[in-house]
C-alpha cells in the first residue's frame, strides 16, 4: 500500500492559465504519485508488474510521478498528452538515459537507440527497405514461410505457438529482409540470443544486479553474453557471404553491406552489426507475440472465428493469400488491430525531456524519463466501450461502437500507438501489419486452433511475453 506523494492529484491541471490563482492548478508543480518504501522507492512494485503498476498510476491522474531505480518518472495516460511529446513537441524530447542505459546494458546500438544526424542518415538509409513496392514483394515470402510452418504441423499435435510463431517470423524476415534462407541452426542461435536477452532483463528489473557487485556479472549476464557473441559471429558471417556475392540487391543486408550514407560514408562494421542484431530481434520478436495473442484470442470466441472463416473462403476460394488480397482482408486486419491493442508489444515508450519543461501545468525534469502508457490508454473506457473485451469489429466500419479510428470515429489518434508515433514510428510498421495480416490469413486457411493453454499472464521481457502458450492443431 502507497500513500500519496502530494495532493495534487485532486487538482485540475488542464484549467486555463487566465484563472485567478486561487483556481489555477499547482502549475510547474511536481506530478502526484506513490511515495513507494524507503531507499528502494517504487522499483520493487515496478519490477514485480510492470503493467499493474504502471495501470495503478491512472488513479492519480494522466499524468503521475514516481521514483525508481534511484531516478524519476512520469506517467502519461492520456492520448492527447502523448501526441505532444510524439509529434508536437518531439524536438522537446529525446529516447532518454534509461533506455540509453538498456541499451548498453545489452550492447546493442543502431537506429533504435540513435539520436540527432545519426538518427536521421541511419533512417534515411535503412527506409529504402520498407518502401510500399518493397512491402509489397516481401509478401510471398511471408506466405510461403507460413504454410511451410503449418505443413510441418500434424493433425491434433499440440504446438507451443508462441515458439512456432516465433520461428515463422524469423524465417520470413531472413528470407524477405536478407534474401535468405536460414537453417535450423541459424534460427536457433538467434532464438537462443531472444531468449537469453529476455532472462538477463527480466533479472536486471527483478533486482539481482542490486545484489551483485557491479564487476560480477549475473548468471544470467553470462548467458546472454555468450549467446550475444555467438549471434554477432552470425552476422558477420552473413554479411561476409553477401559481399563476396557481389549482389547488388536492395534487401536490407545488402544496402548495409554495400550501402551508403547520403553523404557518400559507408556504415561501419559495428553500425552494420548493430542495425542487423536490431533487426533479427525487433524485426520478428514482436510481430510473433502479435500472431500469438491473435491466435489465443480467435479461439476463444467461436463468433469471430466464424466470420474470419467466412471472410478467407470468400476472398481467397482454395488458395492461399496474395498481397493484393490485402484490401480485401478487412476482418483479418481487424483481428490483428485488436490483438496488438490489448497486447501491444511494447507496452509503453519513454522519452526524456532535453531540459526542464512542462506537460498539463506539471513540471517535467530535465533527467526525468517520461513513460508513454500505451497498455493502459489502449484499455482506457474513455477511449474504448467493453476496454478488456476482445471485438476486432470496433475496427471495421459497420463496428457496433462507430468509434474506429480507422473510419473517422470520434477516439482519438493517439489512443491506439502500438508502433509509436511522431517521426520515430516503428519504421518497420507495414512489414509486420502485411506479416501479420498474410499469415492469419493463412492459418485460419489451412488449420483450426483450439485452446490447450486456458489463460495467460502476460510478463514485459523482450517485449510483452506471453510465456508458453499451447494449442492443438486441426488440420483443415
Amino acid at each position: 500500500m502507497t500513500e500519496p506523494r502530494s495532493t495534487a492529484k485532486d487538482r485540475d491541471p488542464t484549467t486555463d492559465a487566465d484563472d485567478t490563482e486561487t483556481t489555477r492548478p499547482a502549475v510547474e508543480s511536481p506530478p502526484p504519485g506513490p511515495r513507494g518504501l524507503p531507499i528502494v522507492d517504487n522499483t520493487i512494485g515496478f519490477a514485480r508488474d510492470p503493467l499493474e503498476f504502471l495501470s495503478s498510476m491512472r488513479e492519480y491522474g494522466d499524468v503521475a510521478g514516481y521514483e525508481a531505480f534511484d531516478r524519476e518518472f512520469v506517467v502519461v495516460s492520456d492520448p492527447g498528452l502523448v501526441e505532444e511529446v510524439l509529434v508536437s513537441r518531439d524536438d522537446e524530447f529525446w529516447r532518454g538515459e534509461f533506455e540509453n542505459e538498456f541499451g548498453e546494458a545489452l550492447d546493442i546500438e543502431g537506429v533504435f537507440f540513435a539520436e540527432g544526424d545519426r538518427w536521421r542518415r541511419q533512417r534515411t538509409l535503412l527506409q529504402n527497405a520498407f518502401t510500399p513496392a518493397r512491402i509489397r514483394s516481401y509478401a510471398d515470402d511471408m506466405v510461403a514461410e507460413t504454410v511451410r510452418l503449418l505443413e510441418e504441423w500434424s493433425d491434433g499435435e499440440v504446438v507451443d505457438i508462441r515458439e512456432a510463431a516465433s520461428t515463422l517470423t524469423l524465417r520470413a524476415l531472413t528470407r524477405s529482409l536478407f534474401d535468405l534462407e536460414f537453417e535450423d541452426d541459424r534460427t536457433d542461435r538467434v532464438r537462443r540470443w531472444v531468449r537469453a536477452m529476455g532472462a538477463y532483463n527480466d533479472s536486471e528489473f527483478l533486482g539481482v544486479r542490486v545484489l551483485l557487485p557491479s564487476w560480477i556479472p549475473s548468471r544470467a549476464e553470462r548467458e546472454y553474453r555468450r549467446a550475444t557473441a555467438d549471434v554477432t559471429e552470425l552476422v558477420g558471417e552473413l554479411v561476409a557471404e553477401r559481399r563476396r556475392s557481389d549482389a547488388d540487391g536492395d534487401d536490407l543486408l545488402s544496402l548495409l553491406a554495400t550501402g551508403e550514407y547520403p553523404d557518400g560514408s559507408s556504415p561501419s562494421a559495428e553500425e552494420i552489426t548493430d542495425q542487423l542484431l536490431l533487426f533479427l530481434l525487433a524485426g520478428h520478436e514482436t510481430t510473433a507475440t502479435a500472431l500469438t495473442y491473435a491466435c489465443w484470442l480467435l479461439a476463444g470466441d467461436n463468433n469471430v472465428q466464424s466470420r474470419l472463416e467466412r471472410e478467407v473462403s470468400t476472398v481467397l476460394g482454395d488458395r492461399d493469400p496474395a498481397f493484393a488480397d490485402l484490401s480485401d482482408l478487412a476482418v483479418t486486419e481487424a483481428v490483428g488491430r485488436e490483438a496488438l491493442r490489448l497486447y501491444p508489444p511494447l507496452p509503453f515508450l519513454q522519452r526524456e525531456p532535453h531540459e526542464e519543461t512542462t506537460l498539463a501545468g506539471y513540471r517535467i525534469g530535465s533527467g526525468t524519463t517520461v513513460q508513454l502508457n500505451m497498455y493502459s490508454i489502449h484499455r482506457d473506457e474513455r477511449w474504448w466501450t467493453d476496454p478488456d473485451a476482445f471485438r476486432p469489429d470496433r475496427w471495421l466500419a459497420d463496428g457496433e461502437d462507430g468509434q474506429s479510428v480507422l473510419h473517422g470515429g470520434d477516439r482519438p489518434e493517439y489512443a491506439y500507438f502500438p508502433f509509436g508515433g511522431g517521426p520515430r514510428h516503428c519504421i518497420g510498421m507495414r512489414f509486420a501489419m502485411t506479416e501479420l495480416q498474410l499469415s492469419l490469413a493463412t492459418m485460419v486457411r489451412r488449420v483450426d486452433l483450439e485452446r490447450v493453454t486456458t489463460s495467460i499472464d502476460p510478463s514485459f521481457e523482450v517485449s510483452l511475453d506471453p510465456g508458453p502458450v499451447e494449442m492443438r492443431v486441426r488440420k483443415r
